[in-house]
């Protein structure tokens, strides 16, 4: 990392100690601590339901910050996880020096460092939601030799009270910029926040949703952020959505991730951005456009389409988004630029047009930028478990690259038509659909479980607790049911309103 980059970094750890959060160690930990004032620490750790966890120390001295750095410390795991036994329950949680962040909320000044689980006899608990994903990008990596980065794409609504005197119209709030939004304030503070704590933010913008009440308005907007190693794209989405919820309580307004607010209204979704990396260098694309190897990868991803949502939607209202003729995916293809599909291909910058020095005369020279294509998946939804989501990518990108005949697949599966259009109705009839309940999910983990399984990724009893809570909803023909029922279904988008 340069000097410059340093400096220009908003992670105020990175800027102090004068190197990149990867180099982070305990004596670094200490020395910010130490030349910074810091009175608290706090451990944050994920539990079953996908939420920030929190362990509080008052560091009371040296001693006994460098204590508590160097061991961990106990916590009761059968009150974090449902299929962690209380007889066994004690569990270790251990930091992770690279992600450490300043709180932005504390009065006192706190520093916050993530963990990770481990067993009574210090092994990683094989169950955690950070091992897991950590175990899968590992095999991927041990079996083709590629690294996947990633980033979210995360969408959410602000309902409060405020009233816009310039009010946008009803779903076209794409972009909008104040006086016609309410909330821009909130997520640009957002934007800097979970920089300083480390994410690696794109942008963020309004989105298309917004609509209003009688007595609310209801505004969508959505952060992105730019590609890191697969284990770092999920602590940074999980710091981003507290961050939001945070800003939310602060405002005094509500803030959801849910994937449907109200029918008739666009829905949110955490789409996933995935590239493969080869000594450093993307190669998803070259001159000719998408690689082989590209083009394997969406492919696995489409076969293993169906439980994948097991992983990404998990509440009954996720169904209420993935609805035919909207945005939100239904059907298992992929296409370039084409948002009808479950996976596309954004534009990637791979046609060496020129378009800056066109917009910009008087500039003689360009730096060279590395590649920036990536694939996008677009079921998921805010109700997703982060980690697992991120996993199940990983198993179903090593699947796509070592199967027989991924090539075939994928040019079978290829779109590049508005599928919902009536002139392209044998296009839409040839295509398998995606579950449309949290039970058909269900069943779709549980008939390709031996993918997620293998080599002890997802442990068995992980499989079998998910199926069985997306079982427990009872959900099988929901949206049949729920049809034109706008009290009931305004009562189970209210009963989903604070998912993941």
């Amino acid at each position: 990392m340069k000097d410059t980059d340093i400096q220009m970094n908003p992670n105020l750890l990175v800027r102090h100690l004068q190197k990149p959060a990867c180099e982070f160690t305990l004596e670094d930990i200490v020395r910010f601590v130490e030349d910074n004032n810091i009175e608290m620490l706090n451990f944050r750790y994920v539990g079953e339901d996908g939420r920030l966890k929190t362990l509080n120390f008052v560091i009371n001295s040296k001693e006994h910050l460098i204590n508590v750095l160097s061991s961990g410390e106990r916590v009761d795991g059968s009150s974090l996880f449902s299929y962690v036994e209380a007889n066994s329950s004690d569990l270790y949680v251990v930091p992770r020096y690279r992600t450490a962040f300043l709180n932005p909320f504390t009065e006192v000044p706190t520093l916050d460092i993530l963990c990770s689980f481990y067993n009574n006899e210090g092994k990683p608990l094989e169950s955690a939601p950070e091992y897991i994903l950590k175990k899968a990008h590992d095999e991927l990596k041990k079996a083709t030799g590629f690294n996947m980065k990633a980033l979210g794409e995360l969408e959410y609504y602000v309902v409060g009270e405020k009233k816009l005197i310039y009010p946008a119209v009803d779903q076209k709030g794409y972009h909008a910029s104040p006086p016609f939004t309410a909330y821009d304030h909130i997520r640009t503070e957002a934007l800097q926040l979970i920089a300083q704590c480390g994410g690696k933010v794109k942008y963020g913008h309004s989105e298309v949703g917004n609509f209003s009440t009688d007595t609310n308005t209801f505004e969508q907007h959505e952060i992105e952020f730019l590609p890191m190693d697969i284990q770092d794209a999920a602590d940074q989405l999980v710091i981003a959505k507290w961050i939001l919820r945070m800003l939310g309580d602060d405002y005094g307004v509500d803030l959801s991730f849910a994937p449907k607010i109200t029918v008739g209204k666009a829905g949110s979704g955490l789409h996933f951005h995935m590239l493969l990396e080869k000594d450093g260098k993307n190669i998803m694309a070259d001159k000719n456009g998408l690689t082989e190897t590209a083009k394997k990868m969406i492919a696995g991803i489409l076969d293993l389409a169906k439980p994948i949502t097991a992983f990404g939607n998990t509440i009954p209202t996720s169904y209420l988004r993935l609805v035919p003729h909207q945005e939100a995916p239904t059907n298992i293809c992929w296409g370039d630029r084409n948002r009808s599909v479950l996976v596309r291909v954004p534009l990637g910058w791979t046609a060496g047009t020129g378009m800056v020095q066109d917009a910009n005369p008087v500039q003689k020279t360009i730096p060279e930028v590395g590649g920036k294509q990536t694939v996008e998946l677009r079921s998921a939804d805010g109700s997703a478990d982060i980690y697992g989501t991120l996993a199940a990518l990983c198993l179903a990108t090593q699947h796509g690259l070592t199967m027989k005949d991924s090539l075939k697949m994928a040019e079978k599966l290829y779109v590049n038509v508005n599928i919902f259009k009536d002139e392209n109705k044998n296009t839409l009839d040839k295509l398998d659909k995606l579950p449309a309940s949290c039970s058909e999910s269900a069943d779709s983990l549980l008939e390709k479980r031996a993918f997620f399984e293998k080599n002890g990724i997802f442990p068995a009893g992980y499989i079998d607790n998910l199926a069985k809570k997306l079982k427990s909803y009872n959900d099988k023909n929901m949206s049949e049911e729920l049809f034109g029922k706008k009290e009931e279904i305004r009562k189970l988008v209210e009963k989903y309103f604070h998912c993941m």
